[in-house]
């Protein structure tokens, strides 16, 4: 028997937080990939601490619902999971390239894969991109437009803007938009000043973050001028100093993130057969629509 466990924060704020981390998992649980699919988070319960011990599969591949790698991808969650061989040089990471490492969960006598965070596997590129079609409900979307990648930025962890700069590279590398920026809210360049880094006169805004909260749907949304309350919603798109911004919130929230956790444990050598075809074809099939043209916090996609 094998096992999923994908590891989120979670939230004790926020109700909303872990619903695309349930999401992705009943996706996963579907295709019938693994034996067990479990939830676990850092601020809720289920809790990191007591999952592995609550499996019947020996063999079991932990995927980190987190954008970078940082303090909870390389010190809470191998803690927390009482990993005791884990040391973060077994990554052999530059900031954006974890894989996998093999360890030994001795006491429940478990071999556990932790897998590096699905932020940095290059499936996240055509998630965001597919972010990009389904809030302008253009699956050609490209061709004069710019793209916005936000991330948090932090200068407490560096690797936080690798992962959005990494991303931001590879698309700009097909030459799909015609401009391609990362931005931040707490480094520059800044997300508050969007407008000011394109000459496009549509621009498609895509949050790198797991879950829609406090900075997708009140910060982010406030600073590029969208609205000057949340509360009050926003368009999609919106006019703001002579562009028309898309919004589409938390890349997490996208159907195909589940490709993302499925690509993650494959490459730490789960036999997942055709889940991901499946997960693919689920999500065209759907048709994910991005948000119409009253938006907000309350909204129900991407929420």
């Amino acid at each position: 028997m094998k096992a999923l466990v994908i590891v989120a924060h979670g939230s004790h704020l926020n109700p909303d937080a872990s619903d695309p981390t349930y999401a992705h998992a009943d996706t996963v649980r579907e295709t019938g990939a693994f034996d067990e699919v479990r939830e676990a988070f850092w601020k809720e319960e289920p809790h990191f601490r007591e999952v592995i011990r609550t499996l019947e599969s020996e063999e079991v591949f932990v995927v980190p619902l987190f954008i970078s790698e940082g303090y909870f991808t390389e010190q809470v969650i191998p803690r927390e999971l009482r990993l005791e061989s884990w040391d973060p040089e077994k990554w052999d990471s530059d900031g954006t390239d974890a894989s996998q490492v093999t360890l030994e969960a001795e006491d429940v006598g478990k071999t556990i894969h932790y897998c590096g965070p699905v932020g940095t596997h290059d499936a996240m590129t055509d998630v965001i991109v597919h972010r990009a079609e389904t809030v302008t409900e253009d699956p050609d979307v490209g061709d004069g437009f710019g793209l916005a990648v936000v991330g948090h930025g932090t200068e407490r962890n560096e690797n936080s803007a690798k992962a959005v700069e990494y991303h931001t590279d590879r698309i700009r590398e097909r030459g799909r938009f015609a401009e391609v920026k990362a931005l931040f809210m707490d480094e520059e360049p800044e997300v508050d000043d969007v407008t000011d880094y394109f000459e496009c006169d549509d621009i498609v805004v895509v949050p790198l973050f797991i879950a829609d909260g406090y900075h997708t749907q009140e910060d982010i949304p406030e600073d590029m001028g969208l609205t000057e309350d949340y509360r009050l919603g926003w368009g999609v798109p919106s006019e703001v100093d002579g562009h028309r911004i898309w919004y589409a919130g938390a890349v997490g929230t996208e159907g195909l993130m589940a490709d993302v956790i499925l690509e993650r444990a494959a490459d730490a050598g789960a036999d997942i057969g055709g889940a991901l075809e499946s997960v693919r074809e689920g999500v065209t099939l759907t048709g994910e629509s991005g948000r119409g043209s009253d938006s907000g916090p309350n909204a129900e996609a991407g929420d």
